[in-house]
């Protein structure tokens, strides 16, 4: 087992000023809808500052794109100074730069076949007041429409206690997602859209299934509105587009036969909730 460091809050804001420095370099247009669904300026994760008293919370973020985290957690430490954590699989833990990044970054690895720790940990941290993401896709919908998700994210915050807040993010993908890596052309002063819907807050004996899929709901809702007022306009068969508004992205059937023949090919992680 290699050496990793142990969390570190200067590390975390070096990498934040890093994504702040590269945000400004590309003059990227970020612009948010409903950031007063943030935690509140001033406020910052752990058992310090809190959303509220007692209280973190889950980001339930979309994932169409490699830095849909990276513009999640510019946004809230710019409204903040919160610290975000995610839940980053074991495989981006073992690689020799990025592992040690995560370790002293303090974000939740989830194992290749156990992943009841990472969830307990999990767990304790939105317990001890700190804001955590999560993906619950679970992999990057190359539809860009919202993918079937894990319940996670549900189960998580009804065991913490602790409100789940929908993050529904367009536009990033065309800097970079999977099949088209990073384009300073399509980088450069490149909009991004976000809509945070209100917190959802779920009982114990909430039943995940049902509440993810109306979460999955709210998230899809969210990515519409970013589409329609979206600043550049597409055009026609757009690769970054869905396929039902006229892109050239699979439908979403196409997305599901793709995404099964990955599972079966061991190349992703297949399409279970749990």
């Amino acid at each position: 087992m290699p050496w990793r460091p142990p969390p570190n809050d200067r590390f975390y804001r070096l990498i934040v000023r890093t994504g702040q420095f590269l945000r400004w370099a590309l003059r990227l247009d970020i612009r948010a809808t409903g950031l007063e669904h943030l935690p509140p300026s001033g406020s910052t994760s752990g058992p310090s500052r809190q959303m509220s008293p007692g209280s973190g919370a889950v980001f339930a973020v979309t994932h169409f794109g490699y830095l849909d985290f990276a513009v999640v957690e510019l946004l809230l430490w710019r409204q903040s100074r919160a610290q975000l954590r995610f839940l980053v699989h074991q495989g981006a833990a073992d690689h020799w730069l990025a592992g040690p990044a995560i370790s002293a970054s303090g974000h939740v690895v989830v194992g290749y076949a156990d992943r009841s720790d990472a969830y307990d940990s999990a767990v304790a941290k939105l317990r001890a007041g700190e804001y955590l993401a999560v993906f619950p896709e679970a992999g990057v919908s190359r539809s860009f429409t919202v993918r079937e998700c894990r319940t996670g994210a549900v189960r998580m915050a009804a065991e913490a206690g602790v409100p789940v807040i929908p993050v529904s993010v367009w536009g990033a993908h065309r800097i970079m997602t999977r099949g088209h890596g990073f384009s300073l052309g399509r980088g450069w002063r490149a909009p991004v859209r976000v809509q945070i819907d209100g917190p959802m807050m779920f009982a114990p004996d909430v039943d995940a299934e049902g509440a993810t899929e109306g979460l999955r709901s709210i998230l899809q809702s969210g990515i519409d509105r970013c589409i329609a007022d979206f600043p550049l306009q597409p055009r026609p068969g757009a690769w970054w587009m869905p396929a039902h508004l006229g892109g050239a992205a699979p439908t979403d059937a196409e997305r599901q036969l793709l995404d099964a023949a990955d599972a079966a090919a061991g190349r992703r992680r297949g399409p279970r909730t749990r």
